[in-house]
This record gives structure tokens, C-alpha cells and sequence, in this order.
């Protein structure tokens, strides 16, 4: 599948979408930053010539000499690993670039659970598919059935099974994706005659603007994201006050001197002659 698909990307329809998404690609990871990228297959496209990081591969799932691995502008050595299986630490890689990648997998969904894996929290994805509902959809469906009545049709040969853009959807936000960007394009019908194709160029400018759903390819990106948890700190209690506490420290030092009596009062005083007196008159 992986021969058919690269020489359909050399007809003039390849041609067509690769120039599309090598665009779409470049302006969606130039401002990724981060340490590590990794590009999974479609070699054709150079997902990773835009982005600075400064570790960059290019993974493939299959095992062949091909020339135009060696052109990649990636800055260090090619890796063949599965999908499913990817040779990375979790929580080890900044932005994993897949083009068609989904597409072209035995199993899809336990591809992006384990680019779920291996990306870090805010880490990036970027996502390129054909969209089975255009023109194009209806063409690869028109190819499927060609290839069980034993026919050959070249408008998609090599194709996998092609997954809608809602349900890719779903799938990143059942695994703690969040979706940013999202966007369509090729809205030219799906011939390989290149005169044909240039002629049908308004195609794009009118497509963008009436029904950009029905875009022949699209590209998301999306952004893994990590509920943070907040760190509750212990309720400190007072100590409740005891009966009989220490004075405070402006009074621990004062000493109570027992009463004594001025000296200018004198026990014989006028206080003391009337309460006589009264006592007196009291008793007759």
C-alpha cells in the first residue's frame, strides 16, 4: 500500500495536494517550539523543514531504501518503528507531524493513543487527511469498487480507508486532545489531466468561501492537554487557651507587693472617734 500510495503523489493529483499541505504544513509547526519532533511517514512531504526544534526525526513503518528519505531537511537519523509502538519515552516529544499517517495504519486508533503517549502535556499534533465527504471521497469510493470488480482506476490507488474529519474529532477529544486549527482545502475535482486541473483553479477560491467543508483534503492541529490538580494545604488549628496561661510578656516580669498601710493615715483617726461614738449612742 505504502509503493501505491507514494507513486500516486507523483501524478499531477499528487502533485496538486502535496503542494497544499507542504503550505499548510510549514505555517502550522513554524511557531511550535519545544526539543524533540517527530515526523511518521509520507517522506514526500517535509512536515518538519519549517519547525526550529533542535532534534527532529523522520519515522517510517516500513523498511526500504528510497531516495527521497535522503532528501529529508531533518536533522537527525531516520527510525523504522510501528505506529502502535513508538520508540520514545511518554511524555517525551514537543510535536509529531502525520500526514496520511491514520490513513495508511493497520490501526488507527491505537496510532494516536500512543502519540497520545509520547507527546508532553501541551505537546502538538498535526493531522493531514482526505476527506470522504468531496469529490475526492467519492472517487476513492468509486476506486474501491472498481478494485472488487477487478478494474484499475488511478485516481486513488494506494488509498487506505479514508477517515472523516468529525470522527477525527471525536477521537482527540476522547484522548485529552483540544483542536485549534482546523482547515480544508483542494476543491478541485479529483483528474489527473493537468491542463484540466489548472483550468479548475477558481475552484479553490470559490471552495474556501462557499462550502470549505467539502474540501478535498484537510489538516488539524491539535493540542494534548493535562488536567492540572491543585494542592490543597492542611487546616491549621489553634491551640485552644488554657485556664491559668502565662501573662503575656509585658506583665511577666511584675511582682504583686502585699498592701501596706500609708503612714500618714493613723489608726486613731476621725474615722475611727465617730464609729466609737456611734457605737456608744448605739448601746443606750
Amino acid at each position: 500500500m505504502a509503493q501505491a500510495w507514494r507513486r500516486w503523489l507523483a501524478t499531477p493529483l499528487g502533485n496538486y495536494l502535496r503542494d497544499w499541505e507542504q503550505a499548510q504544513l510549514d505555517a502550522a509547526v513554524v511557531d511550535v517550539f519545544g526539543y524533540h519532533a517527530v515526523q511518521l511517514d509520507a517522506p514526500e512531504l517535509h512536515g518538519l523543514q519549517a519547525n526550529r526544534m533542535p532534534h527532529r526525526w523522520y519515522l517510517r513503518s516500513w523498511a526500504e531504501q528510497d531516495d527521497a528519505i535522503a532528501t529529508l531537511p531533518l536533522a537527525a537519523c531516520e527510525l523504522v518503528a510501528e505506529g502502535v509502538a513508538l520508540p520514545f519515552e511518554a511524555s517525551s516529544l514537543d510535536l509529531v507531524v502525520m500526514p496520511h499517517t491514520l490513513e495508511l495504519c493497520a490501526d488507527p486508533h491505537a496510532t494516536l493513543r500512543e502519540v497520545e503517549r509520547v507527546l508532553v502535556p501541551e505537546g502538538h499534533v498535526v493531522i493531514t487527511g482526505l476527506n470522504p465527504v468531496s469529490l475526492w471521497g467519492w472517487h476513492q469510493r468509486r476506486s474501491a469498487l472498481y478494485k472488487r470488480l477487478g478494474w484499475r482506476d488511478t485516481v486513488h490507488e494506494g488509498l487506505g480507508t479514508l477517515i472523516a474529519y468529525w470522527r477525527l474529532r471525536d477521537w482527540l477529544r476522547l484522548l485529552g486532545f483540544e483542536v485549534q486549527v482546523s482547515r480544508f482545502g483542494c476543491w478541485r475535482p479529483a483528474v489527473q489531466n493537468p491542463r484540466w486541473l489548472a483550468r479548475m483553479a477558481w475552484l479553490d477560491r470559490w471552495g474556501a468561501r462557499w462550502w470549505p467543508i467539502l474540501g478535498g483534503a484537510y489538516m488539524v492541529v491539535a493540542v494534548k492537554r493535562v488536567p492540572a490538580g491543585r494542592m490543597l494545604e492542611r487546616a491549621w488549628k489553634k491551640a485552644p487557651v488554657r485556664v491559668g496561661a502565662a501573662l503575656p510578656a509585658a506583665q511577666r516580669h511584675h511582682r504583686v507587693e502585699p498592701h501596706i498601710s500609708s503612714p500618714a493615715v493613723q489608726p486613731h483617726s476621725e474615722f475611727t472617734a465617730q464609729a466609737k461614738r456611734k457605737s456608744f449612742f448605739g448601746s443606750r
